[in-house]
């Protein structure tokens, strides 16, 4: 097995004929380190990786971070479509609030009162944004607490 200190005289034997090697010669020289590192273990690694730093200056940085390319907008809020109409509280006014539950959900009477009685519960979902406010105007106009989320 090939040891740190081998590998560190063939970078060295490589280092020092630089100046006579053209580009495309020496390629096997480079193989040849590239192999001998290959078979290195995570110890001798460390060692050459360590050695090496010390022969040439070098220090470890940490790699920068990259912040995301200002090219594609970032992906803003999407404004809400659908809404659903909940029933916070039936108010003082009972049997009011349960007649206009069914003109607006098409529920018979006893799904409508205990609609009612087990608020806060959705009365409709998935609606649009006009009807919405529509539904919660004509239940707070009969005393019922409606929110919209």
């Amino acid at each position: 097995m090939t040891t740190s200190s081998e590998v560190k005289k063939k970078v060295k034997k490589e280092d020092n004929k630089k100046k006579e090697v053209k580009a495309g010669v020496g390629k096997s020289k480079k193989d040849e380190i590239i192999k001998a590192i290959g078979q290195m273990n995570v110890l001798e690694l460390s060692n050459l990786v360590k050695e090496l730093r010390e022969e040439f200056g070098v220090e470890a940085l940490a790699a920068p971070i990259v912040a995301q390319a200002s090219g594609a907008p970032e992906k803003e809020e999407e404004e809400k479509t659908e809404f659903d109409v909940i029933l916070s509280e039936m108010g003082s006014k009972k049997i009011q609030v349960i007649k206009e539950v069914r003109k607006l959900t098409s529920l018979g009477l006893k799904e409508a009162k205990d609609l009612v009685e087990q608020a806060p519960k959705p009365i409709r979902e998935n609606v649009a944004k006009e009807e919405a406010l529509k539904i919660k105007e004509t239940l707070e106009a009969v005393g019922a607490k409606v929110e919209i989320k």
